[in-house]
């Protein structure tokens, strides 16, 4: 009997990033709740969540085939359909829920690194951007990037309970997927497989992005908090 060896449908690029935003976040928590002496270390992490979200939103309309999000996003009709289990054909990529979560991981993700670049904590530390706003707008955008981390935190268990669901109550190798980029050829039509992962591009996105944002930070005016 043939082995099936899957097809593949996850690009290199897409998994890459998968894990190492899971690891960047996970490590910003930690250095968030360590203490002042890990705040470098927070930075750093969140400079590479900034990359790696910017990274994802390029590639949803560069990528390959299933990491566009021309491919993966649907409308409400969709989604009802979906839900009311009355798709024809079950989705190669994400389904249209599964969609609305990578969006607003996405979002939130982008929302929470974005407002870290300028936030501070009123004592000694400041994101390095600080130097170019007002700190009364400083100051909001830091309860902002607080207030992301509580959404961003309920919509990664949301993504956990779901992953799980599939795993364990529908029996889908979705982790495995997101390791390998395979699936099963029975679910998987020839003409829906990618040829490949397209990783010089990606890793040249990576390359303009990260450098951009080395630039801008070494550009910033020296972040300074007034205490009085």
């Amino acid at each position: 009997m043939k082995r099936d060896d899957g097809r593949l449908v996850w690009d290199l690029p897409v998994r890459l990033v998968h894990w190492l935003i899971v690891l960047a976040v996970a490590g910003s928590w930690a250095t968030h709740y360590a203490g002042v002496e890990w705040f470098a270390w927070h930075r750093r992490l969140g400079y590479t969540v900034l990359v790696l979200v910017a990274f994802r939103i390029v590639w949803g309309f560069v990528g390959t085939r299933h990491a566009r999000f021309g491919h993966f996003v649907r409308g409400p009709r969709a989604i009802l359909d979906y839900l009311r289990g009355r798709t024809a054909v079950a989705p190669v990529g994400h389904n249209p829920v599964g969609a609305l979560g990578v969006v607003a991981l996405l979002g939130v993700l982008f929302v929470q690194a974005a407002t870290g670049l300028v936030a501070n904590d009123e004592i000694m530390n400041a994101g390095p951007f600080y130097g170019w706003i007002d700190p009364a707008l400083s100051n909001r955008l830091t309860t902002l990037h607080r207030q992301s981390s509580d959404v961003l935190l309920a919509l990664i268990g949301l993504h956990v309970l779901a992953v799980a669901w599939h795993v364990l109550g529908r029996r889908r190798p979705l982790l495995q997927a997101m390791l390998t980029g395979r699936k099963s050829a029975a679910e998987v039509p020839a003409e829906q497989a990618i040829a490949g992962s397209r990783s010089a591009l990606a890793l040249a996105i990576v390359a303009v992005l990260a450098l951009a944002l080395a630039i801008a930070v070494r550009s910033a005016p020296e972040a300074t908090i007034a205490l009085f």
